[in-house]
């Protein structure tokens, strides 16, 4: 991994940000991604090896964009050899309360943006007959929450997905790891959009006793240098997934009652 290309979405902040510094310990030729702009540029300077960072702009709602941004991260080293497509929105909303446009607004960044980047780069990786697309989905990714409809929504899609993608281009030396974190101790709820589109600009409890941004960063890189297939991160919520699949009831009564924000 020393030696890869890595591309990062949503780098600015919370575990893009921690996967930026942990990989900026390393050799590795990191490429940036993020809307703000200044954020880029900022991380850029800050690393000790300035000369190995390319920050790149990125708005994952307009799709137009893609193939010009995709061009120019593969012009910048050359090559891409992984791409964490960790860029995205989340939600604290009911679903009775969360307009139709908020809904469109999470499934075009999360589900769209994150599917039309990767199927964007899709052909350089198979050119090379190499590749790995990781994906920082959710906990939520595997089962349904209050508050996240939508969110999960996205993260469910984003499984079927790139489960596809894995089967498909297999052939092609193109693997997929999928990630599921729980609860991180990021800004994510306090930029999760309400039910009107405005933010939250509250931390949840659960959030911020969660596990830090470093840690998670750490656990990903290892199954990403792994190659695994899926991996799920956090504390004791990470038992939610097995419980789901083999005590379904169970984890329905629970997870009503659950405080998830």
């Amino acid at each position: 991994m020393n030696q890869n290309v890595i591309w990062i979405t949503g780098a600015t902040s919370g575990i893009g940000k921690a996967l930026f510094q942990q990989y900026s310990k390393t050799d590795s030729k990191l490429i940036i991604s993020g809307r703000n702009k200044a954020g880029l540029i900022e991380l850029k300077a800050c690393s000790k090896k300035p000369e190995n960072v390319f920050a790149l702009p990125l708005d994952l709602s307009e799709a137009k964009n893609f193939p010009n941004i995709v061009k120019e991260a593969i012009q910048a080293f050359g090559r891409i050899d992984v791409l964490i497509n960790n860029g995205g929105i989340s939600q604290r909303s009911l679903i009775m309360e969360t307009t139709p446009e908020v809904d469109r607004r999470i499934m075009e960044v999360n589900f769209f943006g994150t599917v039309g980047l990767s199927k964007t780069l899709l052909p350089h990786f198979v050119g090379n007959k190499s590749g790995q697309f990781v994906v920082v989905s959710s906990l939520v990714g595997k089962f349904g929450s209050p508050y996240r409809s939508t969110y999960a929504a996205a993260k469910h899609a984003l499984h079927g997905f790139f489960d596809t993608l894995r089967a498909e281009h297999y052939r092609d030396n193109i693997t997929v790891t999928m990630v599921c974190p729980g609860f991180i101790r990021t800004n994510v709820s306090l930029n999760a959009l309400t039910g009107n589109g405005t933010p939250l600009q509250a931390m949840d409890d659960a959030q911020e006793k969660g596990m830090s941004p470093d840690s998670c960063a750490k656990q990903i890189i290892k199954a990403v240098s792994k190659r695994k297939q899926e991996v799920n991160i956090g504390g004791k919520e990470i038992y939610a997934v097995k419980l789901k699949r083999f005590f379904p009831l169970l984890f329905s009564k629970l997870i009503k009652k659950a405080k998830v924000r």
